[in-house]
């Protein structure tokens, strides 16, 4: 009861701060893929997974690569998540438990587009979306049209369960990349060539970090059971 109360009470909390999607996950199954500290993650058995809509207008603008005009949106709504994320934890930490926040967009192996824990699997536990074909989170509602923030917590909560869903018969994605990084199968997702095109546009000046859009913007959730 105690946990079904918290996790209403801390949704409520969260949409109306402006949030889109909310949900709990269980990591006790991959927090040693975590590279986060053991001191942290021997405290945290849980991650709040938190997920905040982007621009469909500013997504419509993206042709054959990022705009300027998605570069700053995409900042942004990092940087929101990033400070609902520590007003969050603020909140779990007055109640007298552990919270960290995780930075919303904070690569620390770009080579290997590995940061501190992957949001997009703990969104996928928390019951938020399935892995996409364009090796992203897809919601039912919004397609990969979102981005994600995790709370590490120890907060007594109800737990979310993944979705039992998939792309089924949709293949935008494999269309619309320009180096056909995207597969049929997800898991043949090609890392390297997409990392390559994300190099390219920064080279070419296009954005200032490495991000595409094109896969995103065509996203849009089509739900098949």
């Amino acid at each position: 009861m105690q946990a079904e109360n918290n996790y209403l009470k801390l949704k409520e909390f969260c949409l109306k701060e402006g949030i889109d999607l909310f949900g709990v996950a269980d990591i006790c199954s991959i927090k040693h893929e975590f590279k986060v500290s053991l001191k942290i993650l021997d405290k945290v058995n849980l991650a709040i997974s938190l997920g905040l809509r982007l621009s469909k207008a500013i997504l419509d603008e993206i042709e054959d690569s990022p705009t300027r005009l998605y570069f700053h949106h995409y900042r942004t709504v990092n940087t929101f998540l990033d400070q609902i994320a520590l007003k969050v934890s603020n909140y779990i930490q007055r109640k007298g438990y552990t919270a960290i926040p995780i930075p919303a967009s904070q690569i620390i192996d770009w080579q290997n587009q590995r940061a501190h824990l992957s949001h997009k699997k703990i969104g996928y536990l928390a019951g938020l979306g399935w892995i996409g074909r364009n090796n992203l989170l897809v919601n039912p509602k919004f397609g990969s049209q979102f981005r994600l923030v995790s709370i590490l917590t120890d907060f007594i909560l109800k737990i979310d369960l993944p979705l039992r869903l998939d792309c089924g018969d949709c293949f935008g994605c494999l269309k619309a990349c320009p180096v056909s990084a995207i597969k049929e199968d997800p898991k043949d997702f090609d890392h390297l060539g997409c990392f390559q095109k994300l190099k390219d546009f920064q080279k070419q000046r296009l954005v200032d970090q490495y991000i595409c859009g094109i896969c995103v913007k065509v996203c849009k959730g089509r739900l098949v059971l």
